[in-house]
């Protein structure tokens, strides 16, 4: 019930123009804002730097330029081109060549033919080297997500993954689809406000629903992420693995950038662990949704916002 209400709560502050305003001119300015704990930056070169350095501690990571619902053809062409532009600075500069976006940025929301060109677009300047990994959005936007992914997998594009939600009642049914095509999943819990019938709204049926979707993952899937900071989950994948005698080179953990480091670099000793680095100027509803999974900040960031408006 907790972490219900702490998501509708940072939803509703996520909705808030006067909040994205504030957020937008003060939050990025210190390097030491709580907004950066959960940000790289909003530059590539800043994502790049922070990556460089993940790198340098043993880990993988997964940049992510953030934006969605963007609502026009002119937009979408913008996010398009600049994430282009991106895809050449992280090959100029050495990098991992991984990146994970969302549909609703390349025009999702205009129309489904805008956004399968621009993918395109995107993927063929990327070509074969890249990983690009489709994020998941709210679940109005997942059966469009999943059709333009085996869209694009039935042309060849084989450079693409899909995420699934381990909140939405469906996700079991779509894994068992996407792992019989060979597409490979990355595993999260869910971070969007969702109805009863279409997500589990407890904590312990969301976590039981992960469960189940790990183990078919790591059996049918070819390489599946498994993307979560919570012990008990990970704890869970790693008994599944020894108990199933899996290998460890085939499946990787991914964490979130900025939370639980310490746990980050204990579990690369022994497994591939890929940091999820967002960036850019959008990053207020991303931040948001990441403060709503934790319930423990609603009390920090309460003070702060407060603070700020008396500024």
């Amino acid at each position: 019930m907790i972490d219900t209400l702490s998501r509708a709560f940072f939803h509703a502050l996520a909705g808030s123009g006067a909040l994205r305003t504030i957020a937008a001119r003060y939050g990025m300015r210190r390097q030491d804002s709580f907004a950066r704990r959960f940000i790289a930056g909003e530059s590539i070169e800043e994502a790049i730097g922070a990556a460089r350095l993940i790198q340098a501690r043993g880990l993988r990571t997964t940049l992510d330029f953030l934006g969605e619902s963007v609502a026009t053809s002119a937009g979408a062409d913008v996010a398009t081109r600049e994430y282009v532009s991106i895809v050449r600075q992280v090959v100029d500069s050495g990098v991992e060549r991984n990146l994970s976006i969302k549909l609703t940025q390349l025009g999702l929301d205009v129309d489904r033919v805008t956004c399968i060109d621009n993918l395109r677009r995107l993927l063929d300047r990327a070509g074969d080297r890249f990983v690009v990994r489709i994020d998941m959005e709210s679940s109005a936007y997942t059966a469009q997500t999943l059709d333009v992914i085996e869209t694009l997998w039935d042309q060849g594009y084989r450079q693409i993954g899909a995420v699934l939600q381990s909140y939405l009642r469906r996700s079991e049914q779509d894994a068992s689809r996407l792992s019989r095509l060979g597409i490979p999943v990355r595993l999260v819990k869910g971070a969007y406000k969702e109805p009863a019938d279409i997500a589990y709204q407890k904590k312990s049926d969301v976590d039981a629903a992960f469960v189940r979707l790990m183990r078919t993952l790591l059996d049918e899937n070819p390489y599946p992420a498994i993307a979560t900071q919570d012990p008990a989950m990970i704890d869970a994948t790693i008994a599944y693995v020894n108990a199933r005698g899996l290998s460890r080179d085939r499946f990787e953990f991914q964490m979130l950038y900025g939370i639980r480091r310490d746990l980050q670099t204990a579990l690369a000793r022994d497994y591939t662990v890929r940091v999820y680095v967002p960036f850019g100027r959008q990053w207020y509803q991303y931040f948001m949704r990441r403060l709503g999974e934790r319930p423990a900040n609603v009390k920090f960031v309460l003070g702060s916002v407060f603070k700020e408006r008396r500024a």
